[in-house]
């Protein structure tokens, strides 16, 4: 799959724009602010319908503007495709693919297989565990529809539920038989979502471990630990043994919304005693790995944004990284950099076509 072209008009600081791609390598090159990591984030946002960064639609509007739209043509499986992002302040946002608006937007899904690498990435070590259970439901996603749609089913009754548990602090009543109905479907679909969960991290964990040991040129052992309350016990049993906890604080405690990821090197957290370029290592790792497992599930070469690596690695590592290109089992890469040079010098050196865009 290739990415032949990208028009935008009124995304973020771009009033108009348009560009030509190579189809292995693209290089945005450019000082600070001139738009490098929009032009990736335009890209992202025509994968998943949201902008990587800012997934607050109206943000993404060109200051003073009413509207943006972001068009691509893509090359896929000999077919030409055509997709289109547009928002209008106050309205709903449009996805269309060949002229023709997704009902859905989670239908699009997976339909553009992509992974990103960004100096964003940190938050899967330093933030909540939200952050993590989006990264694991995000490489799931994109090769399982049914997966996404039970998801988004769940986060709905879980919503719904706290409401309920609202509604009742407020009117001092309790109806035991509609918490019992919304019990049963979160445990149902709630299952359902842990079993997959489970069965990827089974699958992920190999792949991950040995992109780590081939980016980091190490012997350290590096595990990933699916933490769930469902581990312990059945979640229909929880939301009963727990109702009380859940009636005062008026919120669901239990079930795979509370989920995480444990990131641990030499069985110790990574947060806390790995060093700067372990953490390094392990995110593009982690990242590189989505990229092999989408790959597998949707038998489509994802594209691969790489957002000013250069300045978060050393020139040799990035280097390691983008020679993995040379392998044909890669696509098409987009990199920006702050250095026209530097970005050059590597490229140069894996012997494929590519492109420099100064912006």
């Amino acid at each position: 799959m290739v990415l032949k072209n990208l028009s935008l008009l009124n995304y973020k600081n771009f009033e108009t724009a348009s560009f030509e791609f190579d189809s292995k390598i693209n290089c945005l090159v450019g000082n600070n602010g001139v738009g490098k990591t929009n032009v990736l984030d335009a890209i992202y946002h025509l994968s998943f319908g949201k902008s990587y960064f800012n997934p607050i639609t109206v943000q993404n509007i060109k200051h003073g503007e009413g509207f943006f739209v972001i068009e691509g043509k893509y090359d896929k499986k000999n077919r030409e495709e055509k997709i289109i992002v547009s928002a209008k302040r106050g309205l709903k946002k449009i996805i269309k693919r060949n002229g023709k608006p997704y009902p859905r937007f989670s239908e699009h899904i997976g339909f553009l297989p992509l992974v990103i690498i960004s100096p964003a990435d940190r938050d899967l070590i330093v933030e909540g565990s939200e952050t993590r259970r989006k990264f694991m439901d995000g490489v799931i996603s994109q090769g399982d529809s049914d997966y996404l749609n039970t998801l988004l089913n769940y986060n709905k009754i879980v919503a719904q539920r706290n409401s309920l548990l609202k509604y009742f602090a407020v009117n001092q009543t309790h109806n035991q038989e509609t918490l019992d109905i919304y019990n049963l479907q979160m445990h149902d679909l709630g299952t359902t979502i842990y079993e997959k969960r489970k069965a990827f991290l089974n699958d992920f964990m190999p792949i991950f471990s040995k992109r780590y040991q081939s980016i980091s040129n190490s012997k350290e052992i590096v595990e990933i630990q699916y933490r769930s309350q469902l581990n312990e016990q059945d979640l229909l049993i929880l939301l009963k043994e727990n109702a009380t906890k859940d009636k005062i604080s008026q919120y669901s405690n239990f079930g795979i919304h509370k989920d995480d990821l444990i990131f641990d090197i030499e069985e110790h957290p990574i947060k806390k005693f790995g060093s700067q370029g372990q953490q390094k290592s392990f995110l593009i790792a982690l990242k590189l790995a989505q990229f092999d497992f989408i790959k597998t599930q949707s038998k489509v070469n994802p594209i691969l944004l790489m957002d000013d690596v250069f300045d978060k690695l050393d020139e040799q590592r990035v280097e390691q990284i983008i020679a993995l290109v040379k392998n044909q089992d890669f696509g098409q890469l987009f990199i920006s950099d702050t250095h026209a040079d530097r970005t050059e010098k590597v490229i140069k050196k894996i012997h494929q076509s590519y492109k420099m865009f100064k912006l």
